[in-house]
């Protein structure tokens, strides 16, 4: 598959029929390795998880996270919030797991690894998404991964056969995309 092919049909997945095989996810963990990175650090790190009860502690940590009210989205009521926060639950049902973690201070480095672990999702015929946890859920978080103080969770992946098409490009209903061009300037802003 072309990587242009790739980055097209790449979605954000939030229902699986199935997850990945361990040889895939193996695939699309080497290709998030090879991504640069600061001074090559190579500052990531990675769980894969498959007990059953720690994948259901990171997804009840997600939903209670995801029902406070947002800030920057005052206009969802109580029901929109509570849908969200459940589809997004249920969103690890069905998936394979992958903590994807970095050495503290170096988080952007491991982005250009998960954006390589996307696309090669995508090259292997799966879905994806990304999860992110922050303030007390994040810390907690780490405590169920039992990370050691050196290593902070940067999101959670998930990977396998889409049970959905995704949002089209073109009528996200969380932001339409911006038109092509009108985020590019010359010589200044």
């Amino acid at each position: 598959m072309d990587v242009y092919e790739a980055i097209e049909k790449r979605r954000t997945i939030r229902r699986f029929k199935k997850g990945a095989s361990k040889e895939q996810l193996r695939k699309i963990i080497v290709a998030g390795t090879k991504a640069p990175s600061a001074r090559n650090r190579q500052p990531w790190e990675f769980i894969i998880i498959e007990d059953q009860g720690l994948i259901d502690q990171l997804a009840e940590l997600k939903y209670q996270l995801n029902r406070k009210r947002d800030p920057d989205r005052p206009q969802q009521d109580d029901d929109q919030l509570e849908k969200a926060a459940l589809r997004q639950k249920e969103s690890f049902r069905n998936a394979s797991i992958v903590a994807v973690c970095n050495e503290v201070k170096w988080e952007r480095s491991v982005w250009l690894c998960m954006e390589n672990m996307s696309l090669a999702a995508v090259a292997e015929g799966l879905g994806s998404g990304i999860v992110l946890y922050w303030g007390g859920e994040k810390k907690q978080a780490e405590t169920i991964l039992g990370l050691p103080d050196n290593i902070e969770l940067t999101a959670i992946m998930k990977f396998g056969e889409p049970g959905e098409e995704g949002y089209p490009r073109e009528s996200n209903p969380y932001a339409p995309r911006r038109e092509e061009f009108s985020w590019l300037h010359k010589d200044r802003f």
